[in-house]
Protein backbone atom coordinates (compact mmCIF):
# COMPACT_ATOMS: atom_id res chain seq x y z
CA UNK A 1 0.00 0.00 0.00
CA UNK A 2 1.21 3.48 -0.94
CA UNK A 3 0.20 6.76 1.40
CA UNK A 4 -2.91 7.52 2.57
CA UNK A 5 -4.58 10.53 1.30
CA UNK A 6 -7.42 12.19 2.72
CA UNK A 7 -9.68 14.24 0.71
CA UNK A 8 -11.52 16.42 3.04
CA UNK A 9 -14.77 18.17 1.36
CA UNK A 10 -16.85 20.45 3.30
CA UNK A 11 -20.39 20.31 2.18
CA UNK A 12 -22.87 23.31 2.39
CA UNK A 13 -25.98 22.94 0.22
CA UNK A 14 -24.46 21.17 -2.51
CA UNK A 15 -26.94 18.62 -3.87
CA UNK A 16 -27.17 19.25 -7.17
CA UNK A 17 -22.72 18.51 -7.29
CA UNK A 18 -22.09 16.24 -4.78
CA UNK A 19 -22.56 12.89 -6.16
CA UNK A 20 -20.22 13.82 -9.55
CA UNK A 21 -17.64 15.48 -6.73
CA UNK A 22 -17.87 12.04 -4.71
CA UNK A 23 -17.57 9.82 -8.02
CA UNK A 24 -14.10 11.63 -9.10
CA UNK A 25 -12.72 11.03 -5.99
CA UNK A 26 -13.51 7.17 -6.47
CA UNK A 27 -12.48 7.54 -9.96
CA UNK A 28 -8.99 7.90 -8.75
CA UNK A 29 -6.11 5.70 -9.76
CA UNK A 30 -4.43 6.27 -6.48
CA UNK A 31 -6.61 4.11 -4.57
CA UNK A 32 -5.02 4.88 -0.66
CA UNK A 33 -7.48 7.63 -0.36
CA UNK A 34 -9.95 8.18 2.00
CA UNK A 35 -13.36 11.13 1.86
CA UNK A 36 -14.11 13.04 4.77
CA UNK A 37 -16.96 14.65 4.15
CA UNK A 38 -17.98 17.20 6.81
CA UNK A 39 -21.90 18.28 6.04
CA UNK A 40 -22.04 22.33 7.73
CA UNK A 41 -26.14 22.61 8.41
CA UNK A 42 -27.30 22.10 4.87
CA UNK A 43 -31.08 22.08 4.24
CA UNK A 44 -31.32 21.03 0.33
CA UNK A 45 -31.01 17.08 1.18
CA UNK A 46 -27.30 16.95 0.25
CA UNK A 47 -26.69 14.92 3.99
CA UNK A 48 -29.14 12.19 2.91
CA UNK A 49 -27.38 11.91 -0.28
CA UNK A 50 -24.50 11.96 0.93
CA UNK A 51 -25.53 8.82 3.23
CA UNK A 52 -26.90 7.30 0.28
CA UNK A 53 -23.64 6.93 -1.60
CA UNK A 54 -21.56 5.65 1.78
CA UNK A 55 -19.36 2.99 1.29
CA UNK A 56 -16.10 2.20 3.55
CA UNK A 57 -14.33 5.22 1.80
CA UNK A 58 -16.42 7.56 2.80
CA UNK A 59 -17.10 9.02 6.24
CA UNK A 60 -19.49 11.21 6.91
CA UNK A 61 -19.74 13.95 10.08
CA UNK A 62 -22.27 16.63 10.48
CA UNK A 63 -21.96 19.90 12.15
CA UNK A 64 -24.33 22.92 12.93
CA UNK A 65 -23.47 25.74 10.27
CA UNK A 66 -20.86 27.09 11.00
CA UNK A 67 -18.53 27.99 7.79
CA UNK A 68 -16.30 26.39 5.20
CA UNK A 69 -13.78 26.60 7.51
CA UNK A 70 -14.76 25.40 10.03
CA UNK A 71 -15.63 22.27 7.68
CA UNK A 72 -12.05 22.30 6.58
CA UNK A 73 -11.09 21.81 10.30
CA UNK A 74 -13.49 19.57 11.38
CA UNK A 75 -12.89 17.30 8.50
CA UNK A 76 -8.50 17.90 8.73
CA UNK A 77 -8.99 16.52 13.34
CA UNK A 78 -10.48 13.35 11.95
CA UNK A 79 -8.20 12.73 8.82
CA UNK A 80 -5.56 10.01 9.04
CA UNK A 81 -3.63 10.62 5.94
CA UNK A 82 -0.09 11.50 5.36
CA UNK A 83 -1.52 13.51 2.21
CA UNK A 84 -4.13 16.20 1.97
CA UNK A 85 -6.58 17.03 -0.40
CA UNK A 86 -9.07 19.72 -0.14
CA UNK A 87 -12.07 19.11 -2.61
CA UNK A 88 -14.79 21.81 -2.24
CA UNK A 89 -18.27 20.10 -2.72
CA UNK A 90 -18.95 21.29 -6.29
CA UNK A 91 -15.81 20.97 -7.83
CA UNK A 92 -14.29 17.58 -9.63
CA UNK A 93 -10.93 15.48 -10.16
CA UNK A 94 -9.10 14.34 -13.29
CA UNK A 95 -8.60 10.61 -12.52
CA UNK A 96 -5.28 10.72 -12.82
CA UNK A 97 -5.02 13.81 -10.20
CA UNK A 98 -4.12 12.47 -7.07
CA UNK A 99 -1.47 9.70 -8.73
CA UNK A 100 0.60 12.22 -10.76
CA UNK A 101 1.07 14.35 -7.75
CA UNK A 102 2.15 11.34 -5.44
CA UNK A 103 4.31 10.31 -8.09
CA UNK A 104 6.27 14.27 -8.36
CA UNK A 105 6.39 14.43 -4.74
CA UNK A 106 7.63 11.11 -4.35
CA UNK A 107 11.30 12.29 -6.21
CA UNK A 108 11.68 15.14 -3.96
CA UNK A 109 12.86 15.85 -0.51
CA UNK A 110 10.57 15.73 2.70
CA UNK A 111 7.86 18.77 3.02
CA UNK A 112 7.29 19.58 -1.25
CA UNK A 113 3.90 20.34 -2.02
CA UNK A 114 1.87 19.57 -5.45
CA UNK A 115 0.08 21.81 -7.17
CA UNK A 116 -1.95 21.18 -10.99
CA UNK A 117 -3.33 22.23 -14.25
CA UNK A 118 -6.91 23.69 -13.00
CA UNK A 119 -9.70 25.44 -15.37
CA UNK A 120 -12.92 26.89 -14.49
CA UNK A 121 -16.03 25.10 -15.78
CA UNK A 122 -19.65 26.03 -15.25
CA UNK A 123 -22.00 22.94 -15.89
CA UNK A 124 -19.83 20.68 -18.08
CA UNK A 125 -16.13 20.09 -17.00
CA UNK A 126 -15.82 18.87 -21.00
CA UNK A 127 -16.56 23.06 -21.79
CA UNK A 128 -13.09 24.05 -19.55
CA UNK A 129 -10.26 24.95 -21.44
CA UNK A 130 -6.67 25.11 -19.01
CA UNK A 131 -4.75 28.19 -20.16
CA UNK A 132 -1.26 27.71 -18.69
CA UNK A 133 -0.51 30.58 -15.80
CA UNK A 134 2.89 32.21 -14.88
CA UNK A 135 2.38 30.10 -11.70
CA UNK A 136 2.20 26.85 -13.49
CA UNK A 137 5.48 25.96 -12.45
CA UNK A 138 8.19 24.86 -9.94
CA UNK A 139 8.62 27.80 -7.72
CA UNK A 140 9.99 28.55 -4.17
CA UNK A 141 6.96 29.59 -1.59
CA UNK A 142 8.37 33.56 -2.02
CA UNK A 143 8.44 33.36 -5.97
CA UNK A 144 5.01 31.52 -5.79
CA UNK A 145 3.41 34.21 -3.63
CA UNK A 146 4.89 37.34 -5.69
CA UNK A 147 4.09 35.67 -9.05
CA UNK A 148 0.86 35.00 -8.05
CA UNK A 149 0.17 38.33 -6.89
CA UNK A 150 1.50 39.95 -9.09
CA UNK A 151 -0.89 38.57 -12.03
CA UNK A 152 0.66 35.25 -12.52
CA UNK A 153 -2.10 33.23 -11.74
CA UNK A 154 -3.11 31.28 -8.72
CA UNK A 155 -4.63 28.07 -7.67
CA UNK A 156 -8.28 27.02 -6.65
CA UNK A 157 -8.01 24.61 -3.65
CA UNK A 158 -8.18 21.11 -4.78
CA UNK A 159 -5.35 21.93 -7.09
CA UNK A 160 -2.92 21.26 -4.65
CA UNK A 161 -2.01 18.53 -2.52
CA UNK A 162 -0.09 19.12 0.50
CA UNK A 163 1.80 16.67 3.18
CA UNK A 164 0.13 16.23 6.78
CA UNK A 165 3.91 17.82 7.88
CA UNK A 166 3.21 20.97 5.96
CA UNK A 167 -0.44 21.61 6.91
CA UNK A 168 0.16 21.02 10.47
CA UNK A 169 3.12 23.53 10.56
CA UNK A 170 0.46 26.15 8.73
CA UNK A 171 -1.93 25.63 11.50
CA UNK A 172 -5.40 25.64 11.21
CA UNK A 173 -8.14 27.60 8.44
CA UNK A 174 -9.19 30.59 10.41
CA UNK A 175 -12.99 30.53 11.42
CA UNK A 176 -13.42 34.07 11.37
CA UNK A 177 -13.23 34.31 7.78
CA UNK A 178 -15.79 33.58 4.87
CA UNK A 179 -14.49 35.18 1.46
CA UNK A 180 -11.62 34.43 0.20
CA UNK A 181 -10.64 32.62 3.37
CA UNK A 182 -8.17 30.42 1.48
CA UNK A 183 -6.05 33.14 0.72
CA UNK A 184 -4.46 33.23 4.26
CA UNK A 185 -4.81 29.74 4.94
CA UNK A 186 -2.26 28.66 1.71
CA UNK A 187 -0.10 31.43 2.24
CA UNK A 188 0.78 30.11 5.50
CA UNK A 189 0.47 26.36 3.73
CA UNK A 190 2.99 27.51 0.98
CA UNK A 191 5.54 29.46 3.42
CA UNK A 192 5.45 26.48 5.62
CA UNK A 193 7.25 24.32 2.39
CA UNK A 194 10.51 24.80 1.12
CA UNK A 195 8.78 24.52 -2.62
CA UNK A 196 5.94 23.96 -5.04
CA UNK A 197 6.38 20.95 -7.39
CA UNK A 198 4.10 21.78 -10.18
CA UNK A 199 2.36 19.03 -12.06
CA UNK A 200 0.99 19.47 -15.60
CA UNK A 201 -1.05 16.20 -15.95
CA UNK A 202 -2.76 16.86 -12.74
CA UNK A 203 -6.02 18.58 -13.86
CA UNK A 204 -9.05 19.69 -11.17
CA UNK A 205 -12.03 21.49 -12.64
CA UNK A 206 -13.49 24.60 -10.62
CA UNK A 207 -17.02 24.86 -10.90
CA UNK A 208 -17.89 28.85 -11.67
CA UNK A 209 -20.88 30.69 -11.66
CA UNK A 210 -23.02 29.54 -9.11
CA UNK A 211 -25.68 31.64 -7.91
CA UNK A 212 -25.53 32.14 -3.81
CA UNK A 213 -21.79 30.56 -3.52
CA UNK A 214 -19.43 31.82 -1.23
CA UNK A 215 -17.14 33.10 -3.66
CA UNK A 216 -20.25 35.27 -5.56
CA UNK A 217 -20.70 37.02 -1.98
CA UNK A 218 -20.22 40.85 -1.57
CA UNK A 219 -21.80 41.31 1.49
CA UNK A 220 -20.09 43.84 4.68
CA UNK A 221 -18.93 40.52 6.23
CA UNK A 222 -17.95 39.15 3.00
CA UNK A 223 -15.99 42.23 2.30
CA UNK A 224 -14.25 42.56 5.82
CA UNK A 225 -12.90 38.23 5.67
CA UNK A 226 -11.67 39.25 2.32
CA UNK A 227 -9.88 42.17 3.41
CA UNK A 228 -8.58 40.53 6.78
CA UNK A 229 -7.42 37.46 4.96
CA UNK A 230 -5.42 39.71 2.81
CA UNK A 231 -4.11 41.50 5.84
CA UNK A 232 -3.20 38.05 7.34
CA UNK A 233 -1.57 36.10 4.14
CA UNK A 234 0.73 39.52 3.14
CA UNK A 235 1.48 40.20 7.03
CA UNK A 236 2.52 36.77 6.73
CA UNK A 237 4.94 37.27 3.27
CA UNK A 238 5.98 40.71 4.48
CA UNK A 239 7.43 39.17 8.13
CA UNK A 240 9.34 36.03 5.96
CA UNK A 241 10.50 38.63 3.13
CA UNK A 242 10.50 42.73 3.50
CA UNK A 243 11.78 43.52 0.19
CA UNK A 244 11.30 45.46 -3.21
CA UNK A 245 9.63 42.31 -5.14
CA UNK A 246 7.53 41.72 -1.83
CA UNK A 247 6.47 45.06 -1.39
CA UNK A 248 5.46 45.48 -5.13
CA UNK A 249 3.38 42.33 -5.05
CA UNK A 250 1.40 42.93 -1.76
CA UNK A 251 0.84 46.64 -3.05
CA UNK A 252 -0.79 44.88 -6.62
CA UNK A 253 -2.78 42.78 -4.88
CA UNK A 254 -4.48 45.31 -2.44
CA UNK A 255 -4.88 47.11 -5.53
CA UNK A 256 -7.09 44.68 -7.20
CA UNK A 257 -8.87 43.97 -3.78
CA UNK A 258 -9.79 47.94 -3.74
CA UNK A 259 -10.90 47.81 -7.35
CA UNK A 260 -13.02 45.16 -6.76
CA UNK A 261 -14.35 46.18 -3.60
CA UNK A 262 -15.12 49.67 -4.12
CA UNK A 263 -17.69 51.19 -3.91
CA UNK A 264 -19.29 48.59 -1.60
CA UNK A 265 -16.57 49.30 1.65
CA UNK A 266 -15.20 53.01 1.26
CA UNK A 267 -14.27 52.37 4.78
CA UNK A 268 -11.94 49.51 3.86
CA UNK A 269 -11.01 50.62 0.85
CA UNK A 270 -9.83 53.72 1.88
CA UNK A 271 -7.68 51.61 4.95
CA UNK A 272 -6.07 49.31 1.82
CA UNK A 273 -5.04 52.55 -0.26
CA UNK A 274 -2.58 53.62 2.65
CA UNK A 275 -1.22 50.91 2.62
CA UNK A 276 -0.80 50.74 -0.68
CA UNK A 277 1.07 54.66 -0.73
CA UNK A 278 3.31 53.10 2.75
CA UNK A 279 4.23 50.09 -0.11
CA UNK A 280 5.27 52.30 -2.13
CA UNK A 281 1.97 52.35 -4.51
CA UNK A 282 0.91 49.77 -7.61
CA UNK A 283 0.90 50.82 -10.90
CA UNK A 284 -2.19 48.37 -11.62
CA UNK A 285 -4.62 49.91 -13.74
CA UNK A 286 -8.24 48.59 -12.92
CA UNK A 287 -10.46 47.10 -16.00
CA UNK A 288 -12.91 48.18 -18.05
CA UNK A 289 -15.14 49.04 -21.44
CA UNK A 290 -14.07 51.96 -23.60
CA UNK A 291 -16.67 53.67 -21.72
CA UNK A 292 -15.27 52.88 -18.21
CA UNK A 293 -11.93 53.66 -19.63
CA UNK A 294 -13.02 57.60 -21.19
CA UNK A 295 -15.03 58.64 -18.45
CA UNK A 296 -11.46 57.05 -15.81
CA UNK A 297 -9.17 59.16 -18.01
CA UNK A 298 -11.49 62.43 -17.75
CA UNK A 299 -12.68 61.85 -13.55
CA UNK A 300 -10.71 59.05 -11.74
CA UNK A 301 -11.82 55.60 -11.72
CA UNK A 302 -13.94 55.46 -8.44
CA UNK A 303 -16.69 57.79 -10.55
CA UNK A 304 -16.23 55.38 -13.46
CA UNK A 305 -16.85 52.18 -11.42
CA UNK A 306 -20.29 54.17 -10.11
CA UNK A 307 -21.11 54.93 -13.57
CA UNK A 308 -20.22 51.68 -14.50
CA UNK A 309 -22.64 49.34 -11.94
CA UNK A 310 -25.07 52.21 -12.14
CA UNK A 311 -25.30 50.64 -15.80
CA UNK A 312 -25.55 47.39 -14.86
CA UNK A 313 -28.42 48.01 -12.56
CA UNK A 314 -30.18 49.84 -15.29
CA UNK A 315 -29.98 46.89 -17.52
CA UNK A 316 -31.09 44.27 -15.00
CA UNK A 317 -34.44 46.08 -14.48
CA UNK A 318 -34.94 46.22 -18.22
CA UNK A 319 -37.88 43.53 -19.68
CA UNK A 320 -35.78 40.71 -21.25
Amino acid sequence: MGSLVSVVIPCYNASPWLEATIASVRAQTWRDYEIILVDDGSTDGSLALAQSLAGPDLRIVQQKNSGQCAAFNHGLRLAQGDYFEYLDADDLLAPEKIAVQMARLSTLPAGWIASGAWARFTTVPGDAVFQPEAVWRDLSPIEWLVTSWSGGGMMHGAAWLVPRPVAERAGPWNEQLSLINDFDYFTRVLLASPGIAFCPEARSFYRSGLAGSLSATTSRKSWESAFRSTQLGTDALMTREDSPRTRQAVAINLQRLVYSAYPYAPDLVAGAENRIRELGGSNLEPGGGPVFQMIRRWFGWKLARRVQLAGRRFRSRLPS
